[in-house]
């Protein structure tokens, strides 16, 4: 899948890996997608929680070797 940024929330705690995300995405245009890893076992709840919160779309969620990639489509 192909994406416009990345970041790497390896190793932080909840609530750390959503907030870095919307302030990735902040950076983003509209229609932008954001790769994102993270390894807290929070994130598989909290990440889809914020997307439909804030409008985002949740394209892709899958588990790797260092725990989660999600591609999130800024609303």
């Amino acid at each position: 899948m192909t994406y416009d940024a990345e970041l790497d929330a390896k190793g932080l705690l909840c609530p750390l890996p959503v907030l870095k995300a919307r302030k990735r995405l902040q950076a983003l245009q509209s229609g932008q997608v954001l790769r994102m890893e993270a390894d807290d076992p929070a994130a598989i709840v909290d990440v889809p929680h914020f997307c439909t919160e804030a409008g985002h779309e949740l394209m892709d969620m899958a588990d790797s070797d260092a725990g989660q990639v999600y591609f999130i489509r800024k609303a």
